[in-house]
């Protein structure tokens, strides 16, 4: 078995601050104060009679058992009372121990179920930075490895933590009652346990975290084959991989033998030293008990009924000592598990400022603009001013940018003094090489992050002001990375509109061309896609990203690669209906197929975060510039 407290992780992990931490679990547990009250009472309970239990050896066998050797006719009912009594104590004990264990169960998933609905509530409202930066496994992490180290720690860990102290103490108070002299073996038995425990743990320790590291290099290793297959079989690099991999394997190997080795020997070892201490126990103890009878014995003297009780704490009293060494480090490992979950609660959500709200409208003839709650298919924008007064915009789709200024980690510049306007049904495209900066004009559109330099208007209106649930409802975006969600294809259409009708999501299939393939599919609409949609092409996942940009019906349209997994001939089958989706709309393309932004009203070239060059298709071409460069080069590439 692995050290005490390594477990899965294999090394301990240790919280940077206990204490706060322990504070703040522990105000999980308010509205549990009764039964954690029981839960105490119960472990006390269930300790006491364990104690009491064995303690009752004693007059058992000193005040029946010997008397009753060779007596003729013994009386019994007082040795069954006794035997009785003990029962009653032992059965307590076990229920004690079924209440506490039962109890803590219910409060753990309780204190878990919030807390995870905490972070998932929390996380939803984080910026897209935080996932820029942080790693989906380790976010996934503390869902998984650090709830449950947390639920190990609530449910077991502590109870067992207070039942063992409780356990050493009583125990090692009857010890002195019954016998002082023998206490002081024991003592010397408990030091010489625990300079092994510690020669052994801390060198089991270090091979374990070779191990952990061993590990994380196969596992990463095997990731990266699996998911490269393709590769791996078309450069015919299996030979080389299967090398490489037998090192790590064979690293993995040394350090897992000679982690499991110190592991492995550490109980054995404190097995055979607890007979040891057994034995001699025995020894010393039936030594003294032959001198009881000599008045010179003083105390010393110990009766066969004490040394019996004596002999049986001795064998419960190393196991809870192990016992509290193991809950100690796996409460450690679970307080580490909680900082982390607590920093992911502790990030700071997305700032929202905007006031300005999008609503349904109706608009007469003299663009007297009105707010209904039925469908109109017409928006606006409601603003509420400082002095109380309301004032209604329609939503049209145009979109400035003015001395934009944008940087990641305020360091590295990615948008430098970036203009440009869009108007109202204009599509504008952005085209430049991999790093420019195009994608990240869009992020900004979208209010996935704020600009520091520079303003951002909608309609006239600063972004700013705008609330950014009511801007991204305003928006339409296809991402170049298609994510699909365990469901029906129904429903992942539906994504862009809750509110959309089936007849709607058909509409809005056809418009993106997938209306075919859906109708091929074994149940139609209705087929389930699971795995991010695994079942379908990749060009298939992006034609339901279309439609599900195409049944928001938004006034602006972002295609951030939408065609980049799309054939030609799939391409050219939804120009149409691409075309039917982006009437009347502002629509903003990000495309390395300059084919696909021939017909833009404008193409914007951006460079190291700048907008070198700006016109339509023809006028570039004539300059003979970097456009032309780009687009000659792609020409003859196909």
């Amino acid at each position: 078995m692995p050290p005490m407290g390594k477990g899965k992780q294999g090394v301990i992990r240790k919280p940077k601050n206990t204490k706060k931490t322990a504070k703040r679990l522990f105000s999980y547990f308010k509205e549990y104060k009764f039964m954690l009250f029981i839960v105490v009472l119960a472990v006390i309970v269930s300790s006491g009679a364990n104690v009491l239990g064995t303690y009752l050896l004693k007059p058992v066998i000193n005040d029946y058992i010997v008397p009753f050797i060779g007596s003729q006719n013994p009386d019994l009912s007082g040795f069954i009372q006794v035997i009785v009594f003990m029962l009653v104590i032992y059965v307590i004990g076990a229920l004690s121990s079924w209440v506490y264990n039962r109890i803590m169960v219910s409060v753990s998933c309780g204190v878990l179920y919030k807390v995870r609905n905490q972070m998932f509530e929390h996380m939803q409202r984080l910026p897209i930075k935080y996932f820029d930066t942080h790693s989906h496994g380790d976010v996934m992490s503390r869902y998984t490895n650090d709830t449950d180290s947390l639920r190990m720690m609530m449910s077991q860990s502590v109870p067992q933590l207070i039942s063992s102290l409780l356990t050493v103490i009583s125990v090692f108070i009857m010890m002195i009652i019954l016998s002082p002299m023998l206490t002081l073996l024991v003592v010397g038995m408990l030091v010489i346990m625990l300079i092994v425990i510690k020669f052994i743990g801390k060198r089991s320790a270090h091979f374990f975290k070779r191990q952990q590291i061993s590990l994380g290099a196969v596992n990463g290793y095997v990731e990266e084959m699996i998911e490269g297959q393709k590769v791996v079989k078309v450069f015919c690099y299996e030979d080389k991989s299967k090398q490489k991999f037998a090192g790590l394997n064979g690293s993995l190997e040394h350090a897992a033998s000679n982690a499991n080795t110190f592991a492995n020997i550490l109980m054995p070892i404190m097995g055979n030293l607890s007979y040891i201490h057994y034995a001699l126990t025995a020894m010393i103890g039936a030594y003294l008990t032959i001198i009881s009878g000599n008045s010179d014995a003083g105390f010393l003297a110990l009766s066969i009924g004490s040394l019996a009780a004596f002999l049986q704490y001795t064998r419960s009293f190393s196991q809870p000592i192990t016992q509290v060494s193991q809950q100690i480090n796996s409460i450690l490992n679970a307080m580490a598990g909680a900082e982390r979950i607590f920093e992911l609660l502790d990030e700071n959500v997305e700032v929202d400022n905007g006031k300005t709200t999008v609503v349904r409208a109706e608009i007469d003839d003299n663009g007297n603009i009105t707010e209904v709650n039925h469908r109109t298919g017409r928006w606006a924008w409601k603003q509420v001013h400082s002095n109380g007064q309301i004032s209604y915009t329609e939503v049209c789709g145009a979109v400035e940018f003015e001395n934009v200024t944008f940087s990641y980690d305020g360091k590295k510049t990615v948008l430098n003094d970036i203009s440009l306007y869009a108007k109202p049904g204009q599509k504008i495209a952005f085209v430049g090489s991999t790093g420019a900066g195009k994608t990240t004009i869009t992020n900004l559109i979208n209010r996935f992050y704020d600009v520091p330099d520079g303003k951002i208007r909608f309609d006239k209106i600063n972004i700013n002001k705008i609330n950014k649930d009511d801007l991204r409802r305003a928006l339409g975006i296809v991402l170049q990375d298609t994510h699909l969600f365990t469901g029906t294809v129904m429903d992942n259409i539906r994504y862009g509109n809750l509110e959309a009708s089936d007849e709607d999501v058909i509409k809005a299939a056809k418009i993106a061309n997938a209306h075919w393939f859906i109708t091929h599919l074994p149940d139609g609409y209705n087929t389930m896609l699971t795995a991010d949609g695994d079942n379908l092409s990749q060009g298939q996942r992006q034609l339901l990203a279309i439609a599900r940009a195409a049944v928001a019906d938004p006034p602006v349209l972002i295609l951030d690669e939408a065609t980049s997994s799309i054939d030609t001939r799939t391409e050219s089958h939804i120009e149409k209906g691409m075309d039917a989706l982006m009437k009347g709309r502002t629509v903003f393309v990000i495309a390395h197929r300059l084919s696909t932004v021939r017909n833009a009203d404008a193409i914007m070239v951006l460079e190291n975060g700048e907008i070198i060059e700006r016109g339509n298709h023809q006028d570039l071409i004539e300059k003979k510039g970097r456009y032309y460069q780009l687009y000659t080069g792609a020409f003859e590439l196909e």
